[in-house]
């Protein structure tokens, strides 16, 4: 089993920018992929970024390229997510999540934090 507990939300003016922390915990944590994800109310949850175990390989949804950075520190177990000019139909539910399998943790992962609320503010 991995634990996620996400960090880092808030309320941000439009253009703005936040970091969003993921600590993991469990015997296997420093293994898995890890991902974000967010979702708004009334929408679907929607994939923002990726990147694998070693931290080496990054994958980003076309929305935020350029303008988010996903990283992690094993040292840490945390997975941060540094996103700039913010705008407010980012504003939803943030989840981290985790899988063993690189191809999975984009499309369908195992494991989910609970989420941090970030709103963007027009």
């Amino acid at each position: 089993q991995v634990q996620l507990v996400e960090s880092g939300g808030g309320l941000v003016q439009a253009g703005g920018s936040l970091r969003l922390s993921c600590a993991a915990s469990g015997r296997t944590s420093s293994s898995q992929a890890m991902g974000w994800f967010r979702q708004d109310p009334g929408k679907e949850r929607e994939f923002v970024a990726a990147i694998s175990w070693s931290g080496t390989v990054t994958y980003y949804a076309d929305s935020v390229k350029g303008r988010v950075t996903i990283s992690r520190d094993n040292a840490k177990n945390t997975v941060y997510l540094q996103m700039n000019s913010l705008k407010p139909e980012e504003t939803a539910v943030y989840y981290c999540a985790a899988d063993p399998t690189w191809r999975r943790v984009a499309i369908n992962p195992t494991y989910w934090g609970q989420g941090t609320q970030v709103t963007v503010s027009s």
